[in-house]
C-alpha cells in the first residue's frame, strides 16, 4: 500500500505526524536524514513526502530541504512534495514550489489541514499513475491492431480514432455497405482505404468517386457508363465506375449533396445489383462493395424530405464516425511532427523541429478544416521556415477568416480562470484529486480545454463532463 515518508530530524514530530498520518489510515514510513529519506523512495511505495526544510539542529537557511528535494525529483519527477516550514525557510520553501513541490505548510501545523492535503496529493498521485496506465495500455492496443491489419499509414494516438479503425477493420472482410460520417478534411477517405486494404476485395479495384462533383446529366454516365452516340460528344464507348470497380470497392464521396434523381438512379443498383450503360437496353451486373461518405446530417435531411430513407438505409448498414480534429487534441502533435517530416524531405530543408511555442498554438487552435488544413499550414511553415526550428508565426494560425486559437481572449480580458464553487455536499477524496488534477492542467493549458484534455489523455468533451461534474467551470474577467 502506498505510505506517506515523513521526514524530519527531530523524533517528536515525526512520532506526532506518524500518528496522525495512522489513525487517518495512511501507512507512514519516517526518515530522520537526507540519505534515509532517499533509500526509502528508492525501495519503498511512497505516495507522497513531506519534508522539513532542515535536518541539523544549527541549520534554519533552507539548503538542506533544497538538497533533499531535488535528490527526490531526480529519483521520481512526478512525486509529491510537501514542505514543512518555519518562518525562517517560508522564502525557500516558495522558490521550490516554481521547481515543482506541490505545497507548503508552515509549523506549527494545522491537523485537519494537513490531512486533507496529504490525502488529496495521494489521490492525484494515484489518477496520475492509472493515467499513465491507460496511455500505455492505448500504446500497446494501438500497436497490436496495426501489426495484425493494414492501417494504411494513419496516424493517430486518441481513443476516438482507436475506436473508429478498430471498427473499420472488424468490419472489413465483410461486403457490407459502409456509410463514413466526420467533416470535411478529418480523414473519412482514409478510413475507406482501411476497410478497402483489410476486405476480401483488397486486391480489386478500388475506385474513388466525389459524386458531389458530379452535374446531373452527367451522373449516369459517370457511374454506369455509355455507348458511343448516346448523347452529344459521346463519341466511344465509356465505361462507368461501377463497371470499372467490378469486384472491388466504390468509394462515393460526398454523398449529402446527391439530387434527388441521382439517389433514385443509385438506389434502384444498390437494391438489384443492376444497371444498364446510357444509350444501352442491356442489362449488366455490379459486384461491388460500396463505403460511402457524407459530411452532411443526412438524419436531419431525411426529415426535411431531401434524402431518400431508403437510400440511407441501403447505405448505412455500418456506420464509422470521425470526429473532428478539435475533439481529438491528442492526435495533432503526432500528425503535425509526421507532416513536418514529409513537408521537410519533399522540400528539401533537412531535418525541421517546432518549437514549444508553435507546439503549443497546434495543439490550442480549433482546425475548423480539420487534417486537411493542418497539413497546408504545416506545409506553409515548411516553405517560409528559414532555420531548423519552426516558429509560430510561420504557421501563420491566426490568417483563416472568421476563426480563432481557443486560447484568445478580448482586449480588456484577463486569462481564463478554473472557477469551483462551493460543496454543499460532501466530495470524495477521489473526486478532490480529479478536480486538482483538471484545475492544474487547465491552468498550465492557459485555460485551453483541449490542450488540457491532451494532456490528460482525455478528449475534449471527457474533459468537458468531468468538469461539468465535478462542478469546475472557467471564468473570463474584465481587466
Amino acid at each position: 500500500m502506498t505510505n506517506v515518508l515523513i521526514v524530519d530530524d527531530q523524533p517528536a514530530v515525526r512520532t506526532a505526524l506518524e500518528t496522525l498520518f495512522e489513525v487517518h489510515g495512511m501507512p507512514v514510513l519516517s526518515a530522520g536524514s537526507m540519505a534515509e529519506a532517499l533509500d526509502a523512495i528508492a525501495r519503498e511505495d511512497v505516495g507522497v513526502v513531506v519534508q522539513d526544510m532542515n535536518f541539523s539542529s544549527n541549520k534554519t537557511s533552507g539548503e538542506e530541504g533544497i538538497a533533499l528535494f531535488r535528490g527526490i525529483r531526480a529519483l521520481d519527477p512526478e512525486m509529491p512534495v510537501l514542505l514543512m516550514t518555519a518562518w525562517a525557510s517560508l522564502e525557500t520553501a516558495v522558490a521550490l514550489i516554481k521547481e515543482g513541490a506541490a505545497d507548503y505548510m508552515a509549523k506549527p501545523w494545522n491537523d485537519d489541514k494537513l490531512v486533507a492535503t496529504v490525502h488529496n496529493l495521494l489521490s492525484l498521485r494515484a489518477y496520475r499513475h492509472e493515467n499513465i496506465r491507460l496511455r500505455a495500455q492505448a500504446r500497446k492496443a494501438r500497436k497490436e491492431l496495426a501489426d495484425r491489419h493494414d492501417l494504411c499509414g494513419v496516424i493517430y494516438e486518441s481513443a476516438e480514432m482507436q475506436a473508429a479503425v478498430r471498427l473499420a477493420v472488424t468490419v472489413a472482410p465483410s461486403d457490407a455497405p459502409v456509410l463514413i460520417t466526420g467533416p470535411n478534411g478529418s480523414g473519412k477517405e482514409k478510413l475507406a482505404e482501411i476497410v478497402q486494404a483489410n476486405s476480401r476485395r483488397k486486391d480489386k479495384p478500388f475506385i474513388r468517386v466525389n459524386v458531389g462533383a458530379l452535374p446531373d446529366n452527367l451522373f449516369e454516365a459517370e457511374l454506369f457508363g455509355a455507348e458511343a452516340g448516346a448523347f452529344t460528344g459521346a463519341t466511344k464507348l465509356r465505361i462507368g465506375r461501377f463497371e470499372a470497380a467490378n469486384g472491388g470497392t466504390l468509394f462515393l464521396d460526398e454523398m449529402g449533396t446527391l439530387s434527388a434523381t441521382a439517389q433514385t438512379k443509385l438506389l434502384r443498383v444498390l437494391q438489384t445489383g443492376e444497371y444498364e450503360r446510357l444509350g444501352s437496353s442491356v442489362t449488366r451486373k455490379a459486384d461491388v462493395r460500396i463505403i460511402s461518405a457524407t459530411n452532411a446530417d443526412l438524419a436531419r435531411a431525411i426529415t426535411e424530405g431531401v434524402f431518400r430513407e431508403d437510400l440511407f438505409f441501403r447505405l448505412n448498414v455500418i456506420e464509422l464516425r470521425v470526429p473532428p480534429l478539435c475533439d481529438r487534441p491528442e492526435d495533432i502533435g503526432p500528425l503535425a511532427e509526421h507532416f513536418l517530416a514529409q513537408w521537410a524531405a519533399k522540400e528539401n530543408k533537412g531535418e525541421l523541429r517546432f518549437s514549444d511555442e508553435a507546439l503549443a498554438a497546434l495543439t490550442s487552435y480549433e482546425w475548423p478544416g480539420n487534417v486537411r488544413e493542418l497539413q497546408n499550414r504545416i506545409q506553409r511553415a515548411v516553405l517560409v521556415t528559414t532555420g531548423s526550428t519552426v516558429l509560430p508565426d510561420s504557421l501563420d494560425l491566426s490568417a483563416t477568416a472568421g476563426e480563432a486559437p481557443r486560447a484568445s481572449r478580448s482586449p480588456g480580458t484577463s486569462p481564463p480562470r478554473v472557477e469551483a464553487p462551493a460543496q454543499t455536499t460532501p466530495i470524495s477524496g477521489a473526486d478532490l484529486a480529479e478536480r486538482a488534477a483538471i484545475e492544474e492542467a487547465l491552468t498550465r493549458a492557459g485555460g485551453v480545454v483541449s490542450r488540457a484534455a491532451a494532456e490528460m489523455g482525455l478528449s475534449r468533451q471527457a474533459l468537458y463532463r468531468r468538469m461539468e461534474r465535478l462542478g469546475l467551470t472557467l471564468e473570463r474577467r474584465v481587466r
